[in-house]
């Protein structure tokens, strides 16, 4: 074995032992540009360093979006926006910065079925991933399930914590099942836990004053979680036609 070989197979076997995959990936490749264009060792001790950072950044946005559990990744970029009736691009563009969920503030998502709602949550919730937030998403009827489960089985102090870690929790399709009284309470805790904690998104078809429909009407319930959810939060509502609609009937 040549001394360049042997001195390659200890770069890797070092870079195994210290976790630096980055740098092991990189560092033939710049040492070539480090000869060719005569780099001081500085440079190039910077440049595999950058290397492995840029690694390491990579892959904790690929765990945060593991383990965001998003249903489909959508991003900003496949949004329709011209299509979208009251939704601004400015505004939503503002939001991908992440401003809100350092404050933290609230998002709602109100309109009707198919008008672009669970893709501009699943969309902003992608940018909070790429700020390595940790991001989870539910359905509503979903989570509320959890959450009885939990509370079942005395695993629900333990959920809570999780919950609670969760810089960007995005509730979907809250309406679409109604809740009974239990799972009412068991929601209206987990928002009053995260109120000016944590950042909540909810999208929804209904509008606020339908929403004690959801929780088995108990309008002082309802009351208490809007107020909750609704305070240091920006309301997005969406209007139109479905987009799937639209598109089965095509133009015309």
């Amino acid at each position: 074995m040549s001394a360049a070989a042997l001195t390659r197979d200890l770069v890797l076997t070092h870079t195994r032992a210290l976790k630096l995959p980055g740098m092991a990936r990189t560092f033939e490749g710049l040492a070539r540009q480090a000869r060719d264009a005569h780099w001081p060792h500085e440079d190039y001790l910077q440049e595999v360093l950058s290397a492995e950072l840029a690694s390491r950044h990579e892959s904790v946005i690929r765990q945060r979006l593991r383990e965001a559990r998003f249903p489909e990744v959508k991003t900003l970029d496949t949004f329709d926006f011209p299509a979208a009736d009251g939704v601004s691009a400015t505004q939503i563009h503002t939001l991908a910065r992440g401003e809100w969920v350092t404050a933290p503030e609230n998002l709602i998502l109100a309109g009707p079925i198919g008008t672009g709602k669970t893709h501009l949550a699943i969309a902003l919730g992608v940018e909070a991933t790429k700020q390595k937030r940790r991001v989870l998403f539910t359905r509503a009827a979903d989570l509320v399930r959890q959450l009885l489960e939990a509370r079942d089985a005395r695993e629900l102090t333990r959920l809570q914590q999780r919950l609670r870690r969760v810089e960007v929790l995005i509730i979907d399709e809250l309406g679409f099942v109604p809740f009974d009284r239990v799972g009412g309470e068991l929601l209206f805790n987990l928002i009053t836990d995260r109120y000016e904690r944590r950042a909540t998104v909810v999208t929804t078809n209904l509008a606020f004053a339908e929403w004690v429909t959801v929780f088995a009407g108990d309008e002082k319930l309802t009351t208490a979680l809007l107020d909750r959810l609704a305070h240091h939060a920006t309301v997005i509502t969406t209007k139109g036609k479905s987009y799937r609609m639209r598109k089965r009937r095509g133009p015309g």
